[in-house]
């Protein structure tokens, strides 16, 4: 996996087959402009693939949420989050939350989050999935396991992505295919996480 990239642009281009929401032209110069700002680019390259499971980390900050919405709406690129049902009841922020692709779930559903995410991900032609690992700001012994089962049942590859605060980067590696041993596999994911990201509060 490429450890860092260098390029001039703020963010890269997107593959075709990526989902990517209708073009807007202030979305784009809004999001690239609070990207530019902030001194921030997306390095790396996004697979030419329908569905994935995007992963970031670390996810330390609310800033993270800041640089990440940012590069979203500067790429075009619609990646869908899974948020509380009790965001979308709240005005004005449900209205947010949603044009921002969060999709709401409801964590106490017979079905629970993994399987929701499943069958969503599996009912889509083109869909990239996102969501952090570690499932809270806070440091974590363990990373929770709904990213790798999200992928391995819905056939799809993960998609790694992380920050580097020190570079001010979000970068793009290589996409990464589940096998069968769930535990072995994430401490590798979360070991070279550890190498390669910086994040603003804490490493992965």
């Amino acid at each position: 996996m490429q450890e860092h990239a260098r390029g001039t642009a703020v963010v890269p281009a997107l593959p075709p087959s990526a989902p990517q929401v209708p073009y807007h032209p202030f979305a784009r110069w809004f999001g690239r402009t609070v990207l530019r700002l902030g001194g921030w680019k997306v390095v790396g390259e996004f697979p030419d693939l329908p569905r994935v499971v995007l992963i970031g980390a670390p996810h330390t900050s609310n800033w993270d949420g800041v640089w990440g919405f940012a590069a979203k709406l500067a790429l075009g690129l619609d990646v869908r989050i899974l948020g509380k049902d009790s965001l979308f009841r709240v005005p004005v922020v449900g209205w947010l939350v949603r044009k921002l692709g969060v999709i709401p779930v409801d964590r106490s559903a017979p079905r629970g989050v993994v399987d929701q995410a499943v069958a969503m991900i599996r009912g889509s032609e083109r869909l990239w999935y996102g969501l952090a690992p570690e499932g809270t700001r806070k440091p974590v012994e363990h990373w929770k396991t709904g990213f790798w089962k999200i992928a391995h049942r819905a056939g799809v590859p993960i998609l790694p992505v992380y920050f580097h605060y020190p570079d001010r980067r979000i970068v793009v590696a290589p996409v990464i295919h589940t096998g069968g041993d769930m535990e072995a596999e994430i401490v590798a994911i979360r070991e070279w996480y550890r190498r390669v990201s910086k994040g603003r509060n804490r490493d992965a």
